[in-house]
């Protein structure tokens, strides 16, 4: 019987809708193209975290496998190699407690670990768990003084308990007490001390004879148990002795000690805490203490834990410790004991991503196959130096076999430094001068706290053009070299994207009176070779000003990305300037374009020029398809952003407009809807409203001037505009923009530009290089751009860019943009090819290299003219593809009570689709180019800022994004990749021989020396113990088992369950059955056959006989 499937008539139900959809002029084009792919290739799952474990609280190591697992606050569980928990006695498996008085017994044979057993407390809250090694029996303290014993392979109590004594008080101080184990279901009391300071922690001595404590005064006392009366020895690590035979000064609380021996030499004391009160400000400590010698070593963060690894696993040995992992807020550090001075190991998986904290993040898959071993070769020089020699310890489990066979790259942009994930780590704040003293610090007027900290970043693969804009309205572009170089001079441009607004329709502009049709305010950029000095009005008004001040002093740069190009808005008539909201970078054109919401802003970082530099306004020209009217005076300042502002709940306050998403505070992108436009580049008087174009003239860092040459732009007034409909600022409100009208209080900033080489005018015959515009009104603007021959004369001919008059419009801001060609395969911007930019010594190659041409992606040179491309347009409420150069389109509603908060234009096999995240957590994929909706799951539901603003899609299936300040979830929205992530997982449990147990000795067993062995099995079992109380704790069968999979199975697929369990069952019974069947026959002939022998034999005799 053919399986039955849903997918394939939801698949023919929405081709039906989306035929009947297309069915309107200019379809036709788009039919040409087949589509390939399908619901069916579509299938969403997590693949694997990547980063430090977010608030972690424990962990354990398992000696034997060789694996670490770290616990976190928030009840996960993460294993290295590859989260209180401790390795249990049977091989792969695990056992954590949780904050809900609830243990877990995993199974770690599996490649994705699952719970076997549970068991949740009812009466008593769990405060500490402890498994020896090698021990089945799984010792669990509570909050009452209380240990109960739970069978790990059973996973049930025991009805042994240790109860508290009622005659002993409990006392504020502290107190310990040594239990002795009898054949009868309680132990007694042995021992019980009341010493005079709280107990942080104990630690035993190999042979079992004395025990070490911790202490709130920051003491250590080592105990004798044959004589507890009082400490054998008292020790103060870090209190001052006085010489006056008096006691040491108290120092703060040791909240943990270890005690481990060695055969050859004193045993070692490692400890954490203990430091003296008057050392203020020091940063936490570990202390090593081994005979003589002290040794206080400095950590980065706060100590969660640590734990010493031993060569032996056995407890009732010398354990020769090796190594101490050291669990700290942020980080995990091994230290190696066997080599002098206590060298850490250098982790072969650095989780350190967080290390600024992560602003912003992209996801870049199939990327060239240098790339990587080029990061990699100047990423090596920046490691540190003094690590151990030995090799990393945690060595645990295999890897998976992978089956991509394209390089991956995730890039994170932090509060002053840029990570290409593990290979290369950049810091942009070298760039600029650092403040020493209160008065030289970066403005704050714009930034609260990190003026560095980076919004956006765009990355060219190919040539390995880098550019990040930052929070200070900076943008700076970097070149990849392998040589080191010294800059005398940083490079700088500043600019003044801002721009005063009046009442006046028609101002007077230099004594002339210029048209009605628009104003313009003078305005000239000017290219810096060196940072501007500050300038102010005689009022103190803060003009012509910068954020950050660029160093200058020489800079050295290191081999890797190094500093071509500082881009600044500064201030205008006191006005800060606002936060860029938009970036593009293409190394072919060697042009970088930004922009927030006063406007636009071109930049040629070849020649060092501003080529263009617009108010948003102005782009439309006669073209406004907006009724504005005059703004209101200006209002307090808001932070500026893109789409994602109406996420935040109420007004955002200037303190947290420039926080980090990482952070605790919301970080605010609402537009600020009350601010002057920004000043545009002086023009000639107006000669025609239809066309406009801009011309630059000037070389290297000397002063250019921009001047209008033809300039047939009509400059629209600032104005105001008629909202159609009053709009709240809600999570899920509507974002819709009207074809007549926007809202009045909204600023229309730039939130998506696109290079492209593609046909930018309807009717066009030839491709030619483009820029593409996306504001946060739903309007899409192309931009022309002529570009001179390469070489030389690049460098010397100006770069003219003229409007094309396409205009697009869709409902909600403009997120992605993106082109295809004939066959539908996307059209990446064409770029050059890397070349070394400091090849000095060979004239010739860097001669050469500047000469090449650059590498058009784009098939519309060497084709017919009659040939199609498509612009891919996506909004936060719509999709839109129009077939170029005709302009006729399809356009698909993608959510209406919700809004788009990421969306891209991603290969997927052999097709292309339009990914998209939603605010209410859908991700969704749409067909190209006829946007047919393939996929629809509801997998996240936005909770957090740090999510919108982290999350990204890439090619062949993949995305990513924050789930926590310090990690990063890579899921996979493809079919193959979901079911070959089995065998791409790796393994954690491998066969291991586990250590020999040591010899006990012939005199100690002869003449009972030494502690003696009870068995637990006896004492713990119920027949000496009986059972426990059903009412203290409740066995849960985990999905990992049978039980399990009873307990879950629900519905059909869990009647079919339980009947092929039940088949099972019965088949076992009936083979059992017909087992005893043929037994019983079995005997029965075999006393038949002695029967007849025995007849056979008295045959003949008669009864006198017998």
């Amino acid at each position: 019987m053919k399986k039955f499937n849903i997918r394939k008539v939801l698949d023919g139900l929405t081709a039906v809708s989306s035929s009947s959809a297309a069915s309107q002029p200019g379809n036709k084009e788009n039919d040409l193209i087949p589509e390939t792919l399908q619901s069916e290739h579509f299938q969403l799952c997590k693949t694997v975290r990547h980063g430090f474990p977010y608030q972690p609280s424990s962990m354990a190591f398992d000696p034997v496998q060789k694996i670490l697992a770290i616990g976190t606050q928030s009840g996960a569980l993460r294993l290295y190699p590859l989260t209180l928990c401790c390795p249990v006695k049977c091989p792969g498996a695990l056992v954590s407690a949780l904050a809900d008085d609830s243990i877990h017994l995993w199974n770690l044979r599996q490649k994705r670990p699952a719970i076997l057993h549970s068991l949740k407390f009812n009466r008593e809250r769990i405060t500490f768990c402890h498994l020896p090694f090698q021990s089945k029996w799984l010792y669990v303290g509570t909050e009452r003084g209380n240990i109960h014993i739970v069978n790990v392979e059973s996973f049930t109590l025991s009805g042994y308990v240790i109860m508290w004594n009622k005659a002993i008080e409990l006392v504020d101080h502290g107190i310990f007490i040594l239990w002795g184990f009898v054949l009868s279901p309680k132990a007694y009391i042995d021992v019980c001390v009341c010493p005079c300071q709280a107990i942080h922690s104990l630690a035993w001595h190999h042979e079992g004879k004395q025990f070490i404590c911790s202490h709130s005064d920051g003491t250590l006392t080592i105990w004798n148990v044959k004589s507890p009366g009082k400490p054998v020895q008292t020790i103060t690590p870090h209190g001052k002795q006085p010489k006056d035979g008096k006691k040491p000064e108290p120092c703060k609380p040791i909240l943990k000690v270890e005690y481990k021996t060695t055969r050859a030499g004193d045993p070692y004391m490692i400890l954490s805490g203990g430091l003296s009160y008057d050392t203020v400000g020091r940063r936490p400590c570990l202390t090593v203490m081994h005979g003589k010698s002290t040794a206080v070593l400095e950590m980065d963060h706060p100590i969660v834990d640590f734990l010493t690894l031993c060569e032996t696993p056995y407890p009732n040995d010398f354990q020769e410790p090796y190594a101490v992992v050291v669990l700290l807020e942020k980080d995990l550090v091994v230290i190696d004991l066997a080599q002098n001075g206590y060298p850490i190991f250098e982790n072969p998986y650095p989780l350190a991503i967080h290390e600024s904290p992560v602003t912003c993040c992209e996801y870049f898959a199939d990327c060239p196959v240098d790339i990587i071993p080029a990061l990699y070769s100047v990423g090596a020089r920046q490691k540190r130096q003094g690590y151990s020699k030995k090799e990393w310890p945690i060595s645990g489990g295999n890897w998976g076999l992978g089956t991509q066979s394209y390089p991956e790259i995730i890039i994170t942009g932090g509060h002053c430094d840029v990570m290409l994930q593990v290979l290369y780590k950049l810091k942009t704040a070298k760039v600029f001068e650092k403040s020493r003293n209160k008065e030289d610090k970066p403005s704050t007027d714009i930034v609260d706290e990190d003026p560095f900290a980076i919004q956006i970043l765009s990355w060219c693969a190919e040539s390995r053009m880098l550019c990040v804009a930052g929070v200070s309205a900076h943008v700076i572009v970097y070149r990849f070299s392998k040589q080191e170089v010294t800059t005398e001079v940083v490079q700088l441009l500043e600019v003044r994207l801002q721009y005063e607004l009046n009442d006046a329709e028609s101002p007077d502009v230099g004594g002339e009176q210029l048209p009605a049709g628009g104003t313009s305010s003078p305005q000239t950029s000017v290219s810096h070779s060196h940072p501007s000095t500050s300038s102010s009005s005689s009022d103190g008004i803060r003009d012509n000003v910068p954020c950050l001040k660029v160093r200058s002093t020489p800079l050295k740069q290191s081999p890797g990305y190094q500093v071509e190009l500082v881009v600044q808005l500064v201030w205008v008539s006191g006005e800060p300037p606002q936060q860029i909201t938009s970036l593009a970078v293409n190394s072919s054109y060697g042009l970088v374009v930004f922009g927030n919401s006063n406007g636009l802003a071109v930049v040629d970082y070849l020649q060092k020029t501003v080529l263009l530099n617009l108010g948003t306004v102005e782009l439309y020209g006669s073209n406004d398809p907006y009724q504005r009217q005059p703004r209101s005076p200006r209002k307090s300042r808001q932070p500026s952003g893109a789409g994602l502002g109406d996420i935040s709940e109420g007004s955002t306050t200037s303190e947290d407009r420039c926080k980090s998403p990482t952070s605790g505070k919301t970080f605010s992108h609402s537009i600020n809807r009350d601010m002057y436009h920004s000043y545009i580049l002086k023009s000639t008087p107006l000669l025609s409203a239809h066309s406009w174009a801009f011309v630059l003239l000037g070389t290297g860092a000397v002063p250019l001037s921009l001047f209008a040459s033809t300039v047939l732009l009509s400059v629209c007034p600032p104005r105001g505009a008629i909202p159609p409909d009053g709009r709240d600022s809600s999570f899920s409100r509507s974002r819709s923009s009207s074809v007549t009208s926007i809202d009045k209080e909204a600023r229309e900033a730039i939130t998506s530009l696109h290079f492209a080489e593609t046909f930018a005018r309807k009717g066009e015959a030839v491709a030619t290089p483009s820029l593409w515009v996306g504001t946060s009104l739903g309007t899409v603007l192309a931009v022309a751009l002529s570009l001179p021959p390469p070489g030389e004369q690049r460098l010397l001919q100006p770069v003219i860019v003229s409007p094309s008059g396409t205009l697009i419009r869709l409902k909600g801001s403009i997120l992605r943009m993106a082109f295809l060609d004939s066959t539908g395969a996307i059209i990446p911007p064409s770029h050059e090819p890397w070349y070394e930019p400091n090849a000095f010594d060979d004239r010739d190659e860097r001669e050469k290299a500047r000469k090449r041409r650059p590498v058009s992606v784009s098939p519309s040179a060497s084709q017919e003219l009659s040939e199609t491309h498509y612009a891919v347009v996506c909004s936060e409420k719509q999709a839109k593809v129009l077939a170029l150069p005709s302009q006729a389109s399809v356009k698909h509603s993608i959510t209406e009570t919700s809004f788009v908060l990421r969306s891209d234009v991603v290969q997927m096999g052999s097709g292309v689709c339009v990914a998209c995240f939603c605010a209410n957590g859908h991700i969704m994929a749409l067909s190209l180019p006829s946007l047919r909706p393939l996929l629809d799951v509801n997998y996240l539901p936005l909770t957090d800022m740090r999510i919108a603003r982290t999350f990204c899609f890439s090619n062949n299936g993949q995305a990513m994004y924050l789930i926590s300040p310090t990690e990063i979830q890579r899921i996979t929205y493809s079919q193959d990749t979901c079911e070959n992530l089995q065998e791409m997982l790796g393994e954690l449990f491998t066969p291991v021989e586990t250590p020999e147990a040591p010899n006990r000795g012939f005199f100690k067993g002869l003449f009972g020396g030494g502690a003696q062995s009870l068995d637990r099995e006896e004492l713990f079992g119920e027949s000496v113990a009986g059972k426990a109380s059903r009412s203290l704790a409740q066995h849960i069968p985990g999905p990992g088992g049978i039980e399990g999979m009873k307990g879950a199975a629900s519905g059909v697929v869990g009647d079919l369950a339980r009947a092929r369990i039940a088949l099972d069952e019965r088949g076992q019974k009936l083979g059992e059955l017909e087992e005893r069947t043929a037994a019983m026959m079995a005997s029965a002939e075999s006393f038949s056959k002695h029967a007849h022998d025995m007849m056979l034999k008295c045959k003949d005799k008669k009864w006198y006989q017998f």
